[in-house]
Order: structure tokens, then C-alpha cells, then sequence
């Protein structure tokens, strides 16, 4: 023999859309709404409720800390390859004289142009440099 609590009866007013939910998920699982909304009223109302909002929330940040490590990794990666890049440049191009600079700036639009479709393909092809980088490099000599 099965004893029952005595329940009471309450009348909620729903958004459209969250009825729209709980009846989904309430079909899914097979079992009646009411029974789905009381569960999820005691277990907002239950003592570990706050503790379980802050540990997702932690996961949740975590995981943005993860992010923000490789974006940064990544940022710097851009900007030493920039530095690399324009020192090599500044150190092997000599300065042209002025006939050969005038031709150079005329060309150049189409030397950019030339230039961002071949960074478009990379970006879409990959790897990306980033990829191609060992996460932790030593540096040579030390």
C-alpha cells in the first residue's frame, strides 16, 4: 500500500514560450508537466541550488579563462611574426631610387590585392600558423 502527501493546487501564469518547453520536454520524458514543473521549483528552491548555479557559473568561466589563454597565445604569436617579419624586411630591402619608387607605388594596389587573395586562400584552406606552432616553444639557447 503506497501512501500519498497531500498536494496543493496552484495556478501559474507561463510565457508562451517556456509552456511551450515544459510541454516538450514533458513529452519527451514521457511524464506530466506538473510533475516536471514541481521538480524544477524544488530544485529551485532547495538549499544546493545556489551552490550548483555557482559551480556552472565557475565551469563557465573556466572555460571563457581557457579561451582568453589561447587568444592571447595566439595575439602574441601574430604580433612576434609581425615584428619578425618587418625587421627582416627593414634589415634586406634597400630603398629604392625615386624612377623604381614611382613605379613601385604604382603597382603596389595591385601587389595588396595579389596579397589578400592569397591570405583569403590560407584562411580558408589552414592550417593556421597558430596550429602549425608548438603550444609550449623554447627558446633556443636557454
Amino acid at each position: 500500500m503506497t501512501t500519498s502527501k497531500k498536494k496543493t493546487q496552484i495556478s501559474v501564469y507561463l510565457d508562451p514560450n517556456v509552456m511551450k518547453a515544459l510541454s516538450a520536454y514533458a513529452a519527451r520524458r514521457e511524464q506530466p508537466m506538473s510533475l516536471i514543473a514541481e521538480a524544477a521549483i524544488a530544485s529551485f528552491l532547495s538549499p544546493d541550488a545556489d551552490e550548483r548555479r555557482e559551480a556552472a557559473v565557475a565551469k563557465r568561466l573556466d572555460q571563457v579563462d581557457r579561451r582568453l589563454a589561447r587568444l592571447e597565445r595566439d595575439v602574441g604569436i601574430s604580433v612576434e611574426m609581425l615584428a619578425v617579419f618587418v625587421r627582416f624586411w627593414l634589415a634586406t630591402t634597400p630603398a629604392l631610387p625615386e624612377p623604381a619608387a614611382q613605379a613601385a607605388r604604382a603597382k603596389a594596389g595591385e601587389r595588396y590585392d595579389a596579397f589578400v587573395t592569397a591570405l583569403g586562400r590560407r584562411l580558408a584552406k589552414g592550417p593556421k600558423l597558430r596550429q602549425e606552432i608548438a603550444e609550449d616553444v623554447t627558446p633556443q639557447g636557454g
